[in-house]
């Protein structure tokens, strides 16, 4: 695989390792903290989970470089478990995507690829699964600290730097927690449908259109790509099924010459396996995986837009709110009520700074969101 371009930032740069064990041999993981840095994950080492049975889960070695004042050291290692990465993408998704931040999505969850993993399972596609999380995790961390606002914050730094971390619960599956998330999603998507916004601003409309465009198209190149990868990971395990096959009648051949030609054909065969499956894993880790990556950060630019719609609409209902209040003190005024009159009025003025309010907050949200999306579009083009 080629080499990765070297980050010219002094920022920091997290690269995360499997641990084997709480206690490691010190050459595997001297070779396999190289591999980080130079390989995509084609062969990687064996691996195993840390504890026994369905309680065993794989911890990941964190190490950041950085010369950024806001860090006690310039080099850091920590240990974390992929609950850790989403407890971290949760925190900063309740912190900043209502302001309008376009935080990084985590990688999602895989129980039937982890459980294989935990009972111990040992076949290419633990191995490749375990590879293929530990690249996404790192990616993840990447695209995080590249973020001028997100790298300073506490909680950030506390899953660099600490050497433990309070357990994240809520990321459980199908806990009650995640029901409930479950559950405001779907409530979203109703309230989604029921806001009618009235954009008067061009450019919004416009790129909100470009990014639902482009993340349907992703995503029907994705799914393509990743049927690509299982065919040609088919035509792997065929191609090697018809060199074993080769190599037999070739063996087994009487006549000199046909046997030397049914064993070259063999070899060929085989080379030939070797290069389909080489193929395959790179189409999964450089496109494929890529274009995963793309579909998730879509999806979160996709969120801003919405929350955008969600604080317009909160601007909205306060406005609304506020023109009951003065026809309420216009009827108590009607009515000669001088005695709810200054109750009406506190609540009128109480109302108006909430619309007040709720007009600099869909203003900065605005801001925010137009120079997120200047810093996404950089970004994208730079990695092209």
């Amino acid at each position: 695989s080629p080499e990765r371009e070297p980050i010219l930032s002094d920022g920091p740069s997290p690269a995360i390792t499997p641990i084997m064990a709480p206690r490691i041999d010190s050459t595997l993981f001297d070779q396999a903290l190289e591999e980080v840095g130079t390989r995509g994950g084609a062969n990687p080492p064996p691996l195993a989970p840390k504890g026994d049975g369905m309680n065993a889960y794989m911890a990941y070695k964190v190490t950041t470089k950085t010369s950024l004042s806001v860090f006690s050291q310039n080099e850091l290692s920590v240990r974390r478990r992929f609950s850790d990465f989403l407890g971290l993408h949760s925190k900063l998704a309740s912190k900043y995507m209502h302001s309008g931040y376009i935080v990084p999505p985590a990688p999602e969850k895989s129980i039937v690829g982890m459980t294989k993993v935990k009972v111990g399972k040992e076949d290419s596609s633990s191995t490749e699964f375990v590879e293929k999380r530990r690249s996404a995790l790192e990616r993840y961390l990447m695209r995080t600290v590249k973020h001028p606002v997100m790298l300073k914050d506490p909680n950030v730094l506390q899953f660099l730097e600490s050497s433990e971390l309070p357990r994240a619960v809520s990321t459980q599956a199908l806990s009650g927690a995640g029901i409930l998330r479950m559950v405001n999603k779907a409530a979203d998507a109703v309230n989604k449908m029921t806001i009618k916004m009235n954009e008067s601003d061009a450019w919004f409309e416009e790129k909100q259109q470009q990014f639902e465009n482009l993340d349907a198209q992703f995503r029907k190149l994705h799914a393509s790509v990743e049927s690509l990868v299982c065919h040609r990971k088919e035509l792997s395990l065929n191609t090697a099924s018809f060199a074993k096959s080769a190599a037999m009648l070739g063996n087994s051949e009487d006549h000199t010459a046909l046997s030397r030609a049914l064993s070259q054909l063999a070899e060929m065969e085989e080379k030939m396996e070797q290069l389909h499956m080489d193929q395959a894993y790179a189409d999964f880790y450089l496109f494929a995986e890529l274009l995963g990556d793309y579909v998730r950060l879509l999806t979160a630019v996709k969120g801003v837009f919405d929350q955008r719609m969600k604080t317009w609409s909160k601007w909205q209902d306060a406005q609304l709110m506020l023109q009951r209040k003065r026809e309420a003190e216009a009827k108590l005024q009607y009515a000669n009520k001088p005695d709810k009159l200054q109750q009406a009025k506190d609540e009128i003025k109480e109302w108006e700074g909430k619309v007040q309010q709720g007009e600099r907050d869909f203003e900065q949200i605005s801001k925010t969101i137009r120079k997120e999306l200047g810093r996404f579009e950089h970004s994208t083009r730079c990695t092209q």
